[in-house]
């Protein structure tokens, strides 16, 4: 499926110390959980904030890119 190809993209970008490897696989997990969802447009939507999820709480903190101060 196009879309979690594309969902795999961006978090490799967005995770560069990790393995694309390890993405990929989560990725997939996720989309496993969610493939026989009734509302399928949101199915890749609900896999990337399940990997990100999953990738954030499963990694060091120096890891994953720290967040964007608040504008003020």
């Amino acid at each position: 499926m196009l879309q979690i190809e594309q969902v795999i993209a961006r978090l490799i970008t967005r995770y560069p110390s990790i393995p694309p490897a390890d993405i990929d696989n989560t990725v997939r997990n996720m989309h496993k959980r969610f493939v026989n969802g009734r509302v399928r447009d949101f199915v890749p939507l609900l896999v990337e904030k399940a990997a990100r999820r999953h990738i954030t709480e499963s990694v060091s903190p120096s890891a994953v890119p720290a967040a964007l101060p608040p504008a003020g």
